[in-house]
């Protein structure tokens, strides 16, 4: 159960997090290097010594966004095992089979991505 006290030391933290937020903001507004000389040639993009080409909004293959909405997807399933690892005599044979059948679910959907060719980069 929660007392009065220990919303007070939610207070107190929050109070602490908001300071160091506000601290750091000011402290980069007023410590932080000037930009004196606002010239074209100064706040033109640089890297490595090669010139910029381009609009940087080119249209990039749904194929990465793809990608990375699998890689999630099947990272989050690594997550849900950890409840698991840690408990598993526990929960005995029918946490097993829960497990088993979470699995299962997801090789399914990882046959279903594998079949449709969505992990394939020469398409």
């Amino acid at each position: 159960m929660i007392s009065h006290a220990d919303y007070g030391y939610i207070l107190i933290q929050a109070l602490v997090a908001l300071g160091f937020v506000g601290i750091s903001l000011l402290g980069a507004h007023y410590l932080g290097p000037r930009q004196k000389d606002t010239t074209i040639e100064k706040n033109k993009n640089f890297e490595c010594g090669i010139e910029s080409e381009g609009d940087a909004r080119t249209p990039f293959s749904i194929r990465y966004f793809l990608t990375a909405v699998l890689f999630v997807l099947f990272d989050i399933e690594i997550v849900f095992f950890y409840p698991y690892a840690v408990n598993f005599k526990e929960f005995g044979l029918a946490g097993f089979m829960a497990v088993l059948t979470f699995v299962s679910i997801f090789f399914v959907g990882f046959f279903y991505v594998l079949k449709r060719g969505a992990l394939d980069w020469n398409k």
